[in-house]
């Protein structure tokens, strides 16, 4: 690392360049070579993301949709239509009330939905963290260059000055 980059580093963090964690000494990388610091964190997210992780998102997207909602009130009206009135009238009602099958499907319903509706908050979770990890790079290779502009515009005034203090008064 040339001098004014450790120098910089120094300044603008406090720390010596060793001491950095993993996304500064990325965004120092960056800064270095001059490549892109700036990454989706939905694409970072999706390609650190399993076939359980994808499952669980999906599952909470349906699950918190207005269309499962709707669907599903409507066949759980149909269920009790059915086995109250169409059904019973036959003596066919296989899950007449107090509907102990239909209480029975939807707890366990509930029993696995839950836990996945959870590993999938647990998930944005991450990839909030993820963005605000990313956001930080970007930041801080941000003020990096910023303080390198800086540091160049510091070192031209000061030839600058030099120079005009090198000319013959006219």
């Amino acid at each position: 690392m040339h001098p004014p980059v450790a120098d910089i580093v120094h300044r603008l963090l406090g720390r010596a360049p060793a001491t950095l964690d993993a996304s500064e000494r990325r965004a120092l990388a960056g800064f270095e070579s001059g490549a892109a610091t700036s990454r989706d964190a939905g694409d970072e997210a999706d390609a650190r993301s399993g076939f359980g992780d994808r499952l669980a998102d999906r599952v909470a997207a349906v699950g918190g949709s207005w269309g499962f909602i709707i669907t599903f009130t409507v066949v759980l009206l149909g269920w009790m239509l059915l086995n109250s009135d169409v059904l019973a009238r036959f003596g066919m009602a296989f899950d007449p009330y107090p509907y102990i099958f239909l209480n029975l499907m939807l707890s366990t319903l509930a029993a696995i939905q839950a836990p996945v509706i959870m590993m999938s908050q647990n998930r944005q979770s991450m990839k909030d963290r993820l963005a605000a990890q990313l956001d930080y790079e970007v930041n801080l290779r941000a003020e990096l260059d910023i303080a390198r502009i800086n540091h160049k515009l510091d070192a031209l005034h000061a030839k600058l000055d030099r120079l005009a203090q090198a000319q013959p008064p006219a």
